[in-house]
């Protein structure tokens, strides 16, 4: 399969130029410290993509997508499946460019999610998480929707990849290690195709939970894993409980990307309340993997100045308030 190169990158990112904010690349001094937590040695950066219209990077791919359809397949609507932050960005773009939208969602989404998502317009259903993957097909075929999956797609990768377009625009020039959640790969491929593009010295680590690593497990082996769903859902991070990454972004995993590590459920909560305290960073579990990595992994990752993309701020008020009294 053809990976996704500069030109299409560049042509998404003047696509979704006014729909989808150029998040700031902000300098942590609070966050900077050496592997032991000395000061000085290491520095962090941070990608708030939970400032997104939406919430999260993923109003980058959707826009992209359904901007590019033609006037046929506009007329016919679109259907996508998500765990919530792509069933928001398709709501969302569906009702910018006037589309219909019918999103399925698994019925353990976080209720804020599910909110959101019906309150741009689109039609929602729920399903058992089992058949989240597999009923937007069946709808496809039933009534003549255009499917626009949530990763595993040349267009929302290139969409998504225009985060890592941003970084390396932005970024310090002794920049020399960008982290980078993984789910379905769309984020982790664009962001990682175009840093090493354009500024090819800069190391892409994806991060995951421990709980949900079949991408880890896929990059290190060489072979594309699947994970149940029963293991996947265990972690609080819900958009990062994929149980494989796309065959699409498995391809750019393996051209782009250096490593994949992993982080604890304790780990992702307490990432959660320390960007809440010290960056002001409204964050939900998904969207705090990556700085986690740079907070608890810092002996499997090596590098000194570092940006990492926090993906999503969409959390369930309870659950932050939660995190807020419980977290370090």
């Amino acid at each position: 399969m053809a990976l996704v190169g500069l030109e299409e990158l560049r042509a998404a990112q003047r696509r979704i130029a006014g729909v989808a904010v150029r998040t700031p690349l902000m300098p942590c001094p609070w966050a900077d410290r050496g592997p032991e937590g000395g000061s000085g040695e290491r520095r962090l950066w941070l990608k708030p993509e939970n400032l997104q219209p939406t919430g999260a990077f993923k109003i980058r791919g959707a826009y992209n997508r359904l901007a590019a359809l033609t006037g046929a397949e506009r007329a016919r609507g679109v259907v996508a499946q998500s765990s919530g932050n792509h069933a928001q960005a398709v709501a969302y773009a569906a009702r910018l460019l006037g589309l219909k939208a019918v999103i399925v969602m698994p019925d353990t989404s976080p209720a804020v999610k599910v909110a959101s998502t019906r309150s741009f317009g689109a039609e929602v259903v729920l399903v058992p998480p089992e058949e989240r993957d597999t009923l937007p097909a069946e709808l496809a075929e039933r009534h003549g929707y255009v499917w626009v999956p949530p990763y595993d797609d040349p267009w929302i990768i290139a969409g998504q990849g225009t985060v890592g377009l941003e970084i390396g625009e932005d970024a310090p020039d002794e920049l020399d290690t960008v982290l980078v959640p993984v789910s379905g790969g769309g984020l982790i491929s664009g962001t990682a195709a175009a840093l090493k593009l354009s500024c090819p010295g800069v190391r892409v680590i994806g991060v995951e939970p421990e709980l949900a690593a079949d991408a880890q497990e896929s990059l290190r082996t060489g072979r594309r894993t699947s994970w149940p769903v029963a293991d996947t859902y265990r972690t609080v991070a819900d958009g990062l409980r994929t149980p494989s990454v796309g065959e699409l972004p498995f391809e750019h995993l393996q051209a782009y990307v250096d490593d994949i590590v992993t982080v604890t459920e304790a780990e992702i909560r307490d990432t959660v309340a320390l960007l809440a305290r010290s960056g002001r960073l409204v964050a939900e579990p998904s969207g705090a993997v990556a700085p986690a990595a740079y907070f608890h992994r810092s002996a499997e990752l090596g590098g000194r100045v570092f940006a990492a993309v926090v993906s999503g701020g969409n959390i369930d008020p309870g659950l932050l308030a939660e995190l807020l009294v419980t977290g370090a």
